[in-house]
Formats: C-alpha cells, sequence, structure tokens
C-alpha cells in the first residue's frame, strides 16, 4: 500500500480578507470560516513539526510543569514560534487544561477567545452557543450554514475513505487516520483538500485490497502522538486498523440537517456513554476483532478506560503516550503480544484482563 501523507503548515491567509486563527480542538468552523477566519488546527501543526520537542521546551522554559499534557504544551510552543495572535480556545468539551492555556496565552497579549460546547447534545443550548461565538466573531448562523453547505463534499469525500478502508480494504489505517483527523481544519484549505482527497480516492481503487485473513481493530481515544510508527507496526504484524473512533466523528458522520444538529451528533465533546454507543455499534458493523485504545499521560480522559472495559465485550489493549514520538521497542513488544493472542483466540473474555499486565 502506497501512502499518501498530508502536511500541516501555518499558511498564508488566502486573501486579505482572511484572517488565521488557532483552534484547540475540532470546533464548528463553519462559524469561523463564515466569520472571514482562516482556521488552523494547532495539534496538527505541533505534532507534523519537525522537531515537535522544541515546541515542548518553548512550553517548559516558559513555566508549564512537566507533568502537563504534551498536547497543551505543544500548542502553546506552536502560538509562540508562530507569531499566531488569536486562538479559539474550547473550554468545555475538550481538556480540562485549556482553561488555564486560554489564561497565559491571554497574558502573553494573545487574544483567546473562549467556545464551550453544552454538557450534553441538546440542539436548543448547541444553537445557542454558536449564536454567541458568531456574534463575538462577527458573522451570523445563516452565514455559517452556508458554509456548512460548501464543506459538504469534502467530508463525504473523507467518509468515503473510511468506508474505502473497513469495507473494501483499499485504504491504511495510517491513511486513514491522517485524512479524518486533517477535517478538523481541512489542512487550512478545503478546496485543496477536496481535490488531493478526490485524488487519493481515484488511486485507492486501483488498488489490490488487504488480505481478508488479517485481523481487524478498532482504535479509540485521542490521535496518538505517535500514529506514523503505530499504524505500519500493526500492519508489519497482519494486522489493520478499520475504525478510528475520534478521526472519523471530526469528519461529522452525522452532518443533521443544520450545524446545531450537526455538533450535537457529534459525539466528542460529551458524555463517554454516547461514545461507547457509537464504538459498538462501529465495531459490530466493522467486525472488528481487537480495539486499541490510546491514552494520554496526565490527561483526565484516560479514567474512561475503566468504563471502556466494563462496557465493551471485545479485547482491549491500553497504550499511553507522553512526548515520546516513536513507537518504544516496549509498546512495540505490547503490541505484537495483542496481536499474538488475538490471533490465537480471538474475542476471548479473558485477553481484557490479560493485556493489562
Amino acid at each position: 500500500m502506497g501512502l499518501y501523507t498530508t502536511s500541516y503548515l501555518i499558511l498564508e491567509p488566502k486573501t486579505e480578507l482572511m484572517k488565521p486563527i488557532g483552534i484547540t480542538t475540532t470546533v464548528p468552523i463553519e462559524v469561523l470560516l463564515s466569520a472571514g477566519y482562516q482556521p488552523a488546527d494547532l495539534n496538527n501543526v505541533f505534532i507534523n513539526d519537525p522537531n515537535p520537542e522544541r515546541l515542548i521546551n518553548i512550553a517548559e522554559r516558559a513555566g508549564f510543569p512537566s507533568n502537563c499534557c504534551s498536547w497543551i504544551k505543544g500548542i502553546y510552543g506552536v502560538c509562540m514560534e508562530h507569531g499566531i495572535d488569536t486562538i479559539l480556545c474550547v473550554t468545555n468539551g475538550d481538556c480540562s487544561n485549556t482553561v488555564m492555556l486560554m489564561e497565559v496565552l491571554k497574558l502573553k497579549g494573545l487574544r483567546a477567545i473562549p467556545f464551550a460546547y453544552p454538557d450534553e447534545p441538546d440542539a436548543r443550548r448547541m444553537r445557542s452557543s454558536l449564536q454567541a461565538l458568531a456574534e463575538s466573531l462577527g458573522t451570523t448562523l445563516e452565514a455559517a450554514d452556508r458554509v456548512k453547505d460548501k464543506l459538504k463534499s469534502c467530508r463525504q469525500l473523507a467518509l468515503e475513505l473510511d468506508r474505502l478502508t473497513w469495507q473494501d480494504g483499499l485504504v491504511s489505517g495510517l491513511e486513514n487516520h491522517l485524512w479524518l483527523v486533517s477535517t478538523s481544519d481541512f489542512n487550512q484549505d478545503s478546496t485543496r483538500y477536496r481535490h488531493q482527497l478526490g485524488e487519493l480516492l481515484v488511486e485507492c481503487r486501483k488498488r489490490q485490497p488487504y488480505p481478508k485473513d488479517w485481523l481487524r481493530l478498532a482504535y479509540i481515544g485521542v490521535p496518538p502522538v505517535y500514529a506514523r510508527e503505530l499504524y505500519p507496526h500493526v500492519e508489519d504484524n497482519q494486522a489493520r486498523v478499520v475504525f478510528n473512533e475520534i478521526q472519523r466523528q471530526f469528519a461529522m458522520p452525522q452532518p443533521g440537517d443544520s450545524l446545531a444538529t450537526q455538533y450535537c451528533h457529534y459525539t466528542y465533546p460529551y458524555s463517554i456513554f454516547g461514545r461507547v454507543k457509537d464504538i459498538i455499534r462501529e465495531i459490530k458493523r466493522r467486525r472488528v476483532d481487537g480495539i486499541i485504545h490510546y491514552v494520554q499521560a496526565f490527561c483526565h480522559r484516560g479514567i474512561g478506560d475503566i468504563i471502556f472495559r466494563n462496557t465493551m465485550e471485545s479485547p482491549m489493549l491500553t497504550l499511553e503516550g507522553h512526548d515520546e514520538f516513536h513507537l518504544t521497542q516496549h509498546l512495540r513488544t505490547r503490541v505484537e503480544a495483542f496481536l499474538d493472542m488475538l490471533s490465537r483466540h480471538p474475542r476471548s473474555a479473558d485477553i481484557n484482563q490479560e493485556v493489562q499486565q
């Protein structure tokens, strides 16, 4: 399988009217675009930097503690390194550390705009949050809905790539990860994204499918810091990821009839039990043999591993990452042992306990 890679760069605004704005996670970018802003997902810029450790060092020299999430420190480093002066910070529905990150950015003289997902996926409350964001940026929900229509083709292509991954076996797990995770900002140029992904889909349909006897895995949790090595390592052991949970959610698989409905269907900001329901449905549909759950060190979402293990029957391997951007030998061995157990005892109820050792 050839890998069609994507790149994440801070681009110059496409016109004088487009103003760059950093985002700390997936947000309603339709509102930002309708207001004349060009969103840039700071996580993608950070993780694709040739030397992400340097960006973490910038944050730690500024006083961020060593036991703070690497993504938070990386976002800060990107803002300082690239001179990003306007950032939309999600204060509810993502990372609890973002609230204090926003305060530090304000201290540095940057414009940090808060955005809060409602506590539950209620369309009326979601619309109220979107309305407040639109007003703060000088746009309207009507204008944002028009942008939603323009982005529809990009999201449809991303979901078609996902289908070719799990149903036809023509797309690698890493390609699936890269292109779905990119829908948070469409690599800062939705027109180019649509063109490049369209070309890739044409190429994919000409490929030979993966062997049908390979193990089929689900990847759940936030994107890993060592993605570019994890997915190929899985394939080196005759297994493949056919479901990337959060990355797929970034693509908005249930767009709904309005912007408010679309972001209510987006599972990540709300109760973990909504995610569990989505995961179980997709595991069944995609005929998944086992689950890799990634947790980020010092992240409150890691506690969700308890819930996943008590609500899902599929064998699960939990991996943790911090500021190591390469798959260590220890992690490689754990992945290999998990896949070996799956091949010998597919869907064994005992594997969950065994892989925790």
